[in-house]
């Protein structure tokens, strides 16, 4: 009785926390049939945001990819002074409010006072209130989640497997190509997905750095939050419906997908 009741409890806490938000959002938006949808794919302000949105987003995944897989590879096959450090520092982006990190970063990259805007708008490249700025804002807010998918998977995998290949001769390349990466697969790509869905929908630190310039450096985010402030409550629905679409086409995609055995 007492298994029943728990998982009514947790079935409840689901729904009326995740499920029933995401279905008033997706109702608000079709509540005038299509138009709210085809009006914001008309609007080549918005279509600019959702563009660009996506691009930040794809830049940001294949970063936090490549070295969250490194960094994953360098925590669980190496000892070295510091370690708990790092593991501890790759929360941080999770504890700390987005505000907090676009506020950094303009301090660390801004024109005027940050400690190498100066240099770099010298130089020609300008980071804050620019795409840089939101890439790396975005890049910073979902860097633990490709790590703590696939660190637990290289844990339970070991490194039997990766020795007998040194042993034969493979060199680091192919040990990596041929062993590590098949066994991480699944970890690796919901990390993926999961940084995707984070990149999408991040608001706060892209609101900070990307100074929300219309047609330029505003975000599907953004819009939202322009939308909804001036009463074109459809318009914000519409818009937030697109971005909770895309990542839970995602998340569910890869759970279909995903084998048995490796659930």
């Amino acid at each position: 009785m007492a298994k029943y009741a728990l998982r009514l409890t947790v079935i409840a806490y689901l729904f009326f926390l995740v499920a029933w938000p995401l279905y008033l959002v997706g109702k608000n938006a079709f509540a005038n049939g299509l138009d709210n949808i085809t009006g914001i794919l008309e609007d080549p302000d918005i279509v600019h945001a959702l563009t660009l949105t996506v691009q930040v987003a794809v830049i940001a995944v294949i970063i936090n990819t490549v070295f969250g897989v490194g960094i994953s590879l360098l925590l669980v096959r190496y000892e070295f002074p510091g370690k708990r450090l790092l593991s501890a520092m790759l929360d941080v982006p999770l504890s700390v409010s987005p505000i907090v990190v676009g506020l950094a970063l303009v301090l660390v990259y801004g024109g005027r006072n940050g400690w190498f805007g100066p240099a770099l708008e010298n130089a020609g490249f300008q980071v804050i209130f620019s795409t840089p700025g939101i890439v790396l804002a975005t890049v910073f807010v979902a860097l633990p989640l490709v790590i703590r998918e696939v660190v637990p998977v290289l844990e339970e995998v070991g490194d039997e497997q990766e020795q007998a290949a040194r042993s034969l001769g493979a060199n680091a390349v192919q040990t990596f190509r041929r062993i590590t990466l098949p066994s991480i697969k699944w970890g690796v790509i919901y990390g993926v997905v999961l940084s995707l869905a984070r990149s999408l929908g991040e608001f706060g630190a892209v609101k900070v750095v990307s100074g929300n310039v219309l047609g330029q450096t505003r975000t599907a985010t953004l819009v939202v939050e322009e939308k909804y402030l001036n009463f074109d409550k459809g318009g914000a629905y519409a818009t937030a419906f697109l971005l909770a679409l895309v990542a839970v086409a995602c998340i569910i995609t890869v759970s279909i997908l995903r084998p048995k055995e490796d659930r």
